[in-house]
């Protein structure tokens, strides 16, 4: 049986000092979605380790982890999957006077999406969750099949996925948060 590793990708190039309107930051996160790593970053050794010793490394079709899995993978080949895209976050529709930070953007996008349905004709929450338990199966599949998989995907995306694991019965060795680089192991005993 193999193990599965959901691996956040590095920081992004796109500075988070500012403060944005909720249209502000609808093109903020828009500019994100495309954006790719900020120069100078080395992966953490646990993660190198982990894809080092992985029979398959994939990642999200972004940009910044499809750069995070360059990185780390030191130029070996991986696979780009469109499933592992991160849910989307659309902010609330405040007034333009309500200037707030990326991230504290980010806590109300998410928390508008998760509890009230906001998604703006986006993937809904649910559509979002049926997705990372289709995500969910098909790591499960690979890793059954014996093969160690190192996944370069999202924060908030691989703790959809994690969710979908743990109903699989698989248990959570590793968890380092959220942070970029970050990393959820997975084994089954």
């Amino acid at each position: 049986m193999g193990a599965i590793t959901l691996a956040r990708h590095g920081e992004p190039a796109l500075s988070r000092k500012v403060k944005l309107s909720a249209k502000e930051y609808r093109d903020f996160w828009g500019r994100y979605e495309i954006m790719g790593l900020l120069p100078g970053q080395t992966p953490p050794a646990a993660l190198s380790g982990f894809v080092s010793r992985c029979d398959l490394l994939i990642s999200s079709t972004r940009p910044r982890a499809v750069e995070s899995a360059e990185l780390v993978g030191q130029g070996r080949d991986f696979a780009r999957d469109d499933l592992l895209i991160e849910a989307p976050l659309p902010p609330p529709n405040w007034p333009s006077w309500i200037r707030l930070s990326p991230r504290l953007w980010g806590f109300f996008a998410r928390f508008w999406w998760w509890f009230f349905n906001h998604h703006e004709g986006q993937e809904s929450r649910r559509e979002a969750e049926a997705r990372a338990d289709q995500a969910a199966l098909k790591l499960d599949a690979l890793a059954r099949e014996g093969q160690s998989v190192v996944v370069l995907a999202h924060g908030f995306f691989n703790m959809m996925i994690s969710r979908s694991l743990r109903r699989l019965g698989w248990r959570q060795t590793v968890r380092e948060g959220y942070k970029y680089w970050s990393t959820r192991r997975f084994e089954r005993f």
